[in-house]
Formats: C-alpha cells, structure tokens, sequence
C-alpha cells in the first residue's frame, strides 16, 4: 500500500516512514495540510496518516477536506495524547483508525491488516459492481448450450480446465468472445472469488507495459515519481488474463515465462525477486506458430503458454447458434431499453443468418442493439439493421461472381473473393502471395479465415 504521512514533526515523519516501509510499503510524508492536500490531487494513495495537532491547524478539522477530495480513502489519525474523547471524535468524522504516538511497529502492522481487510472487500464490492455496470456489453455467450459441434466442443475443454491450474491459450479472431470465454473459466474455477485482471498487451508501449505487468520502481524511467505494483501483484491468488499475447515485445517475454515456470518477477528498476501466485490465461487472434515460425515469439513461451489450447470458431462457422445469440441480445438490449418488442420478423431473421459477420459477437452485439433503439414496429424488421446487412435481396450475401469493387459488401468479403480468385489465376502459393504483396504466413492464415485448406 502506499501510504501519505502528514505530520509537521520532521523526526517522527522520518520513524512512521522507516516504520511503513520496513514492512515492505511505500510511504511519502508532508509537514502540513496544505501540502498533504496538494500532493492527493496529484498522485494516488491507498492510505493517508494524519496528526490531530498539525501547527496552526487542528487535524481533524481536516479529515473531511481529505475525505471530500478523495471519497474512500482510509485516514489514521495520529495523537501524541490518546483519549477515549479523542478517538472517538476521530472516528465520527469518518477516520478509519487511531493511533497513539509514538507509534509502535507491532501497533502499525495490527492497523494495517485492518486497513487491508477492509481495501479487500472494497476492490469486491467495486468488482461487482463493475460487472453490473459492464453487463450492457458482455457478449452473455456463455448462457447458453451452444448447438454447435466444434464451439460445444471448445467450451467442454475449458470447463475441463477451469477447475486445474493449468495455463490456457484462446485462439480466434477478434470479437469471438475470447475474453467472455476466460472470464467463464475463471468463474467455474475454484479461483471465482478471487480477482480476475485483464492486460491487453499491444495497448502499451514495451516500457509501460512492463511497468504494467510487474511494476516500477521510483527512478525507473521517466514519470515513475513513486513505486508502483503492477497487475500480477494484482490479481495475486486469481487469474491473470493477456489479451493478445501475441503482440506482447519480445525484451518482455523472457520475464513473462520467468513469471510462468518460476512463479517468480522483478518490478522495473529493482532487483527484488517477488513470488507470484496466478493463474494465467492468454488469448490471441494471430496464430502463434507462425508468429514462432518468423521469431517473434519465444517457442519456449508458446509451449508454457499452450498447455490447453482451444479455438474459438468465428461466428460464420455457427450458423447454428445465430437465432438463439441474436434473440438473446435482443431480449437484453430490449430490457435495458425499456422496450417491449415481439422478436425478429421473419425477414429480419433471414438478414442476420445471411450475413458472414466479419467483426463475431462484438458486431451482432452492436447490431442487435441499434435495431432496438431504432425499431419503429413491434417487431425488428430489415429496415432496424445496419445497411450492410440489408444490401442484398432477402439479406443474402452476393455471389462472388456479384462482387467487386464498389459492392454493398464488406472489406472481407471483397478480400475473400480477390484472394479466392487469386489462388484460382496462379500456380502456387509463392507466386500468389507475390501477386498479393504479403508473405506466405499470412496468406496461410487468410486461407484458413475463409476456409480454403
């Protein structure tokens, strides 16, 4: 935790310091409101350590100035002269504990596990109501008994493993659901009530990420004013999710199969080993082979990383599964709208069966509920649905005879058609991956997109 000391007695900030961080925390100390106050507008703490006398100033008066500008932060009083009087005004006006100076390591370390009961239950309530909050958006897949043979067959393996420690790799293209996929085994496992944190590896640069994974140290690089835990200290006992591991810098990797095989990671800018108790799930839509095959992926990472591997088939491969997902979304968004709506009319319905979904869950999700804001009637007809859906007669996808440039149909629809024809005009793969300007292990992964072994 990190913790702010705002008292005006120089030496006792210097012992409460040595105290604090003696017990492997961080601490900062200030010698008056005015400066304890600037310094939370500025940085985060988990903690703040006040004296009830500061000169000129009654700290108590300040406890609701601190508590006004950071709601919820925990606040310690300090007093040089402990009464029951004086501890329980303290506590009235909101302080989370009272200590009485000089203040006593065994005493500060009793305060603290208080401090970190009471942290834990707030980052619960805040993780239920996250998941309230991010309902609107969750693709709800895992409701249902998915018809579907090879997508039945991928969600079997990982209820399997949910219940092991074994590290999970989730394979498919983005918006299949791979993160509501590890977000379910994480919720069947004997982890659920333990934090779920997600890292998406390519939203950061490789020094940020790092510091984002295992943390910093003061001093590290630029901007880190003060240490930092990083994600795996985070979901310490939980599940650790990498989201696109595949995009993760190759100067990270070697401390992220340390953090696997060793169970053991430095923060940035210090030489303390730590021990870390996660269980990691990743998830990638490139195929890590070839990412190995060209060397940017460490082979030794991949098999740690691939210990129970499935593929999440992309929504065009299960047709089977569209009705009851798209009734399921319309059922929600309907609710959370305030809308009554009787379904999909028949047409409708034919729209969204005909149509290859490029963009999985993430696009039907967007479809459904801007037919439900959108929908006029009673019922969703073709006119609710976004006009790419409706571009062919009775939603039908046009033929690849039908299609070229300028055609109502998606990007990877005319990629489709352009790679198929492609392949159809040349002798071998060298030469077609010439004629379309990219190499050989990306036309391998077009090829298996669109179904061409």
């Amino acid at each position: 935790m990190d913790f702010l000391i705002i008292d005006n007695d120089k030496s006792f900030r210097d012992a409460a310091c040595r105290i604090v961080e003696g017990a492997e925390h961080y601490a900062e100390a200030v010698g008056s409101a005015s400066e304890g106050l600037a310094l939370l507008k500025r940085e985060e703490f988990q903690a703040v350590m006040l004296d009830d006398r500061l000169e000129g100033e009654n700290g108590l008066d300040l406890l609701p100035l601190i508590q006004g500008q950071n709601p919820g932060l925990p606040v310690i009083m300090l007093t040089a002269e402990g009464n029951v009087k004086t501890a329980i005004e303290a506590l009235r006006r909101g302080a989370a504990d009272f200590l009485e100076k000089p203040i006593q390591r065994q005493q500060f370390l009793e305060v603290l596990a208080r401090l970190q009961r009471l942290r834990q239950m707030g980052k619960r309530i805040k993780h239920l109501q996250r998941e309230v909050a991010e309902s609107k958006t969750q693709d709800f897949e895992t409701s249902f008994n998915f018809a579907t043979p090879n997508m039945k067959e991928a969600m079997e393996v990982l209820f399997r493993a949910a219940k092991t420690p074994a590290s999970i790799l989730i394979l498919g293209e983005s918006g299949t659901g791979k993160t509501a996929a590890a977000r379910a085994i994480h919720q069947n496992s004997h982890l659920a009530d333990k934090p779920f944190v997600t890292v998406s590896c390519p939203s950061l640069s490789k020094e940020l990420l790092e510091s984002e994974l295992f943390g910093h140290v003061r001093g590290a690089f630029t901007g880190a004013i003060k240490d930092r835990w990083g994600k795996v200290r985070a979901a310490e006992g939980g599940t650790l999710f990498l989201d696109e591991i595949g995009d993760l810098p190759m100067e990270i990797q070697p401390k992220l199969l340390r953090l696997l095989q060793e169970r053991e990671y430095e923060r940035l800018g210090e030489n303390c080993v730590y021990r870390a108790n996660v269980r990691v799930i990743a998830a990638t839509n490139c195929p890590l082979k070839d990412r190995v095959a060209v060397g940017a992926f460490r082979e030794d990472l991949y098999f740690r990383l691939n210990v129970i591997s499935v593929q999440v088939p992309p929504l065009r491969e299960r047709t089977v599964d569209l009705d009851n997902l798209a009734c399921h979304f319309l059922e929600h968004f309907s609710r959370q709208c305030g809308r009554r709506l009787d379904g999909f009319s028949p047409q409708a319905l034919e729209c969204v069966r005909s149509y290859r979904w490029p963009g999985n869950l993430r696009e039907l999700c967007n479809a459904v509920e801007r037919a439900v804001i959108l929908a006029r009637g009673q019922s969703i007809v073709p006119e609710d649905l976004p006009a790419e859906l409706q571009d062919a007669p009775n939603g039908a996808a046009p033929c690849a005879d039908e299609v070229k440039i300028g055609s109502f149909v998606s990007l990877d629809k005319l990629e489709e058609v352009h790679i198929r024809q492609i392949l159809e005009k040349t002798a071998s793969l060298a030469q077609a991956s010439g004629v379309l300007g990219i190499d050989q292990a990306t036309l391998y992964r077009k090829r298996k997109r669109i179904g061409l072994q």
